[in-house]
């Protein structure tokens, strides 16, 4: 099976837009993201304090949808998601001296 790089997948999630997401991809990107986003946190919340097991699989596929979200918010922007990736990416090497998290890094660093 071929490697499915960041910008084959946004292209092929674009295709599965709704015509009214597409009327304004940033805030449906957006806003979507934010549902996705809350349901990974609700699967975490359920493991962590009410006694539920870790759904792994439910939390991969919440992951899949965050995903998805990101990717239209990213074309609405006219920018590639490997355009994210690296620009975050570039971002934290910067913030921690291109090697690896620290603590001292992350309580001084400058935004």
């Amino acid at each position: 099976m071929e490697k499915l790089s960041f910008n084959k997948y946004q292209k092929e999630a674009e295709k599965l837009i709704s015509e009214d997401g597409r009327k304004d991809m940033i805030t449906n990107g957006v806003l979507g993201l934010a549902g996705e986003a809350g349901e990974c946190c609700d699967l975490v919340k359920k493991f962590k304090y009410q006694g539920h097991e870790l759904d792994k699989e439910k939390l991969k596929d919440e992951l899949g949808d965050v995903l998805w979200y990101i990717a239209e918010t990213a074309t609405g922007l006219g920018i590639s998601l490997e355009e994210v990736a690296e620009y975050n990416l570039d971002k934290l090497h910067k913030r921690y001296h291109g090697s690896k998290f620290n603590k001292e890094d992350s309580i001084n660093r400058k935004e």
